[in-house]
């Protein structure tokens, strides 16, 4: 989840709203690759979620990986609940699931390094504390009471408001993981190239990197159990977004489209004001009943950018949100398989010409079909396997057309971060069939073998 937003000062007229998101135009020498992910936290012995506060909790982790580590706490109401270093950050989800929001790197091999450097920060705070933590879709076992709502105010506002829309909002925050990235976008015609091919192919990531086929201790009929919760959540701030398909897309649709969601919040000299389910366009006018007279800043507009959840988004940059939480391996797959079909022109419309004439229809279709099937997923022909097929390989052509090489010129490109989605590919095999097949097979149906097999 995002922190609070800062800088800027009051929104004077409405084309600075645009502005905004135009000033994350760069020159593609300045793309870059941010990566993010998530992960569940528990208690070695008990294997049950860790609480906030005591020896073995979300806020020992924190202030270990602080203290060892160099990082430097971020605070709200006396409360640690994130930490910075440089451009990275580590952040907390509702229910305490651990976030790494990586730097802005130049290439895969920097961003897969980070990631390992985290993971091995983590590993070390918590092997002294009896703590594990493992790369999941959805949490296996635990129930919403065990899920402990961490102590940070915006979430206590979405909580309120996801108990009142939707049917799963408190599900997906509490017992959801992910990974993405977040791309940037050379010009408008290049941001909206990108979101329509992110749209329409995040059910490709859905199913390639499905990892969630248990919940609440038994199997739940999906491969992704995360994309089916993110379904039924807010219609208002999720989806598909069938208009950005639509002639006329660019920055000032997209506003148009945040102006239309409720709020959450404003956030005010480190407290978080109740802003539920009112309007932008209101605050614009100074008629917001929050907060009486009063108008907008910048940093209340990027806040506010920052409370719709569809399937891919836009801030300054892209971000791609379509894939569970899951092994190493994949956390390193999954920027390698958008840079892939992104950061090369050719490429790009390739993965454009895979998809441009699907209807919404079938866009929709794909993507509950990904949620249930994973690879085996079919929609009016269209055969889930074949299709990643056709996308890993556009996306590996767009890697070695980058040749940004690693381990200092030894390795030519990037593309062996695929290798695990390959291998998912000659398998037909995702990481939730590979737990289902354990399930029924060796494990005999007991679900705290997932624990010691795939915690890092």
């Amino acid at each position: 989840m995002s922190i609070p937003q800062s800088g800027g000062g009051p929104i004077e007229h409405h084309d600075q709203l645009a502005e905004l998101l135009a000033d994350g135009c760069k020159p593609k020498e300045d793309w870059r690759i941010g990566t993010e992910h998530e992960k569940f936290g528990y208690c070695k012995d008990t294997h049950q979620p860790l609480p906030y506060k005591g020896e073995r909790s979300i806020q020992a982790v924190l202030e270990g990986l602080r203290d060892q580590f160099n990082w430097a706490s971020v605070e709200e109401e006396g409360k640690i609940i994130g930490l910075t270093k440089g451009l990275a950050n580590v952040s907390l989800e509702p229910g305490g699931a651990l976030e790494l929001s990586g730097a802005p790197v130049e290439t895969i091999h920097q961003t897969c390094d980070e990631v390992n450097d985290h993971l091995r920060e983590v590993k070390a705070v918590s092997d002294l504390i009896g703590v594990k933590f493992i790369g999941l879709g959805a949490a296996p076992e635990w129930s919403h009471e065990q899920m402990p709502l961490m102590p940070k105010g915006r979430y206590k506002l979405m909580n309120n408001y996801m108990e009142k829309v939707g049917t799963m909002g408190t599900a997906m925050m509490r017992r959801t993981c992910t990974v993405q990235v977040n791309l940037d976008f050379g010009s408008e015609a290049d941001m909206v190239q990108k979101l329509r091919v992110a749209l329409a192919l995040q059910p490709v990531a859905a199913a390639l990197f499905a990892n969630s086929p248990f919940f609440e201790g038994k199997p739940n009929g999906h491969k992704s159990w995360r994309s089916r919760i993110w379904r039924d959540l807010d219609a208002d701030r999720t989806g598909m977004l069938p208009w950005v398909f639509e002639d006329g897309m660019g920055f000032e649709a997209w506003v148009q489209y945040i102006l239309d969601v409720p709020m959450y919040f404003v956030y005010r000299d480190g407290k978080y004001i109740d802003a539920l389910g009112m309007s932008f366009r209101d605050f614009l006018k100074g008629k917001l009943p929050a907060l009486p007279g009063e108008k907008p800043l910048l940093s209340d507009w990027a806040d506010h950018l920052t409370t719709v959840f569809p399937e891919a988004r836009i801030k300054q940059f892209i971000e791609m949100r379509g894939a569970d939480g899951g092994p190493w391996r994949r956390l390193c797959a999954l920027p390698a398989f958008w840079v892939g079909l992104m950061y090369d022109q050719t490429a790009l419309d390739a993965g454009w010409d895979l998809c441009k004439n699907w209807t919404h229809e079938q866009r929709e279709a794909l993507r509950i079909a990904a949620s249930v099937d994973g690879l085996q997923a079919k929609v009016d022909g269209i055969s889930m396997h074949d299709l990643a097929r056709e996308v890993v390989a556009i996306s590996e052509a767009g890697l070695k057309a980058r040749a940004r090489p690693g381990a200092g010129g030894l390795v030519p490109d990037e593309t062996h971060f695929l290798n695990a989605l390959k291998e998912s590919i000659e398998t037909g095999q995702t990481p939730a069939d590979e737990l289902l097949a354990k399930y029924n097979g060796e494990w005999a149906e007991d679900l705290s073998k997932i624990y010691d097999e795939y915690s890092y």
